[in-house]
């Protein structure tokens, strides 16, 4: 079976990375559904937060300027606000869905008016429609707050929660019990793949769909404790987090670091002269050879 004929696709986690595996999957449509982290306090995001108390807005407005076919559109998104401005530091898109928020019933109607007016056929879903905060505990005894903390300590943490626990957006637990393939990644581990998954409904719906699941690992070692892991030790950690391992297939241009029994698919090209970006087309092939190699293997038992 090839991509292009599956039903259903989900991909989970944030940052650029989750647009730009979007925007390699845009050919689905509304087949596609992106679940985003919305944990983020740094930045234009963090400002928001800080002043309304929302979930992160930047994740999902980064997804949707990627998605978007008009140029003009993907810019104004984008669009922050200098040191001339009262808005210093705030980001246009950021506001715009805030206020689309404001005057919805809940942010998902927001995002699917937005997503309507820049003809985004694909489905952007915040992992919660409650703000939640990452926590972090460390080896030295005490919690780390908020994502740019997290991405800031100088080792992995012992553990890692949300503060407070949040629901899952019902329509993201609907998805991923009805689809045929679930994507992780790629992006930052502790604050982009991670916090989807620290959303016990999320984790569990994940455990009990048939879907086989992909985890896309980074073409560079990132800037966070995170960078410092193996593909073994980053695949350990995540199942000591969850208590399951819901990996079947890695895609990874290190399978050096890694000695476990999953298939490795390698070869991914990066887009030119950004190194830790996936070039579309190369990435697009690589999910290709997974399905094929997805297709001879049985679901394995949770």
């Amino acid at each position: 079976m090839h991509i292009q004929q599956l039903r259903k696709v989900t991909a989970i986690g944030g940052g650029h990375g989750l647009g730009r595996l979007m925007s390699t999957l845009s050919f689905l449509r509304h087949r596609l559904i992106g679940v985003v982290a919305t944990t983020d306090n740094g930045g234009a995001t963090g400002l928001l937060r800080q002043a309304h108390k929302c979930i992160a807005w930047g994740d999902i407005r980064n997804c949707l300027s990627q998605l978007s076919n008009q140029p003009l559109a993907a810019e104004v998104l984008s669009y922050r606000f200098n040191s001339d401005s009262s808005l210093h530091g705030h980001n246009f898109g950021n506001l715009l869905l805030y206020t689309l928020d404001e005057l919805s019933a809940r942010p998902l109607d927001g995002i699917q008016l937005l997503s309507r007016l820049l003809k985004v056929d694909c489905r952007v879903l915040p992992m919660s429609e409650a703000p939640t905060d990452l926590i972090a505990a460390t080896n030295e005894q005490f919690d780390c707050h908020g994502e740019i903390s997290v991405d800031d300590l100088p080792r992995m943490p012992t553990r890692l929660q949300l503060s407070p626990q949040v629901k899952a957006t019902p329509e993201v637990l609907r998805h991923i019990l009805h689809s045929d393939l679930i994507i992780i990644g790629p992006g930052s581990f502790l604050t982009s793949v991670m916090p989807p998954l620290l959303v016990g409904e999320i984790t569990r719906a994940i455990a009990e769909t048939p879907a086989k699941v992909i985890f896309i690992d980074n073409l560079l070692a990132e800037y966070s404790p995170a960078g410092q892991l193996s593909l073994d030790d980053k695949l350990q950690w995540m199942s000591n987090q969850l208590g399951l391992n819901p990996v079947d297939l890695i895609i990874s241009n290190k399978p050096q670091g890694y000695h476990g029994t999953l298939p490795v698919i390698t070869g991914v090209e990066a887009e030119p002269g950004m190194p830790h970006r996936h070039q579309p087309d190369s990435l697009l092939q690589a999910l290709e050879k997974a399905l094929a190699q997805l297709s001879k293997l049985k679901r394995t038992a949770v």
